[in-house]
């Protein structure tokens, strides 16, 4: 009687905060030709960026699991130190997590990134684009290239994450994307 209880209850409070099925299972990802999801997420930068204010560029955005991780730091270092071969296309480019607000701008200014980390505390985003992989809520590691209509170029699946800009720059170089003017 007191384990059904128990179940009970961790199924309502899952449910009256939205836990429930959150975690377990990603929404369906979107595929390239789809709109893309919009978002409207701070960045370490304490400025908020939203999909549609960026319409006209190409916005690539480098999803990472979890800040202060091996993976994760190479990534984000890795398009702080080879930036110059994102910065010849005339895109934004971002990385984003599910951590808060707070612990990213911790983390971008002790990597002293050039770019903003973009933070999803609330998974929407993440779940948007189908990318919540596990019981914590960590956004899978995939990168989303989104064309300057809206709608989705390319996801990057397999993420190199200590050449991470070397292979974005490929990607943008083969979808045709205009250098910065």
């Amino acid at each position: 009687m007191a384990r059904s209880f128990s179940m009970l209850a961790i199924g309502f409070i899952a449910v009256f905060f939205g836990w429930a099925g959150q975690n377990t299972a990603a929404r369906a990802e979107v595929k390239p030709g789809e709109a893309a999801p919009d978002f409207s997420l701070v960045g370490s930068d304490d400025k908020t960026y939203a999909l549609k204010d960026l319409a006209g560029k190409t916005v690539v955005v480098a999803w990472f699991p979890k800040a202060f991780t091996g993976g994760c730091t190479a990534e984000c270092k890795s398009l702080k130190e080879q930036g110059d071969l994102l910065k010849k296309f005339d895109v934004v480019y971002f990385t984003a997590s599910c951590d808060t607000p707070e612990d990213n701008k911790k983390f971008a200014e002790s990597l002293s990134l050039d770019y903003p980390i973009l933070s999803d505390p609330t998974r929407e985003t993440a779940m948007a684009y189908g990318l919540v992989k596990d019981a914590k809520g960590n956004a899978a590691r995939k990168t989303f290239i989104i064309g300057p209509d809206g709608k989705l170029l390319k996801v990057v699946e397999k993420v190199d994450t200590k050449g991470h800009a070397k292979q974005l720059a490929d990607e943008l170089t083969a979808l045709k994307t205009p250098p910065k003017k």
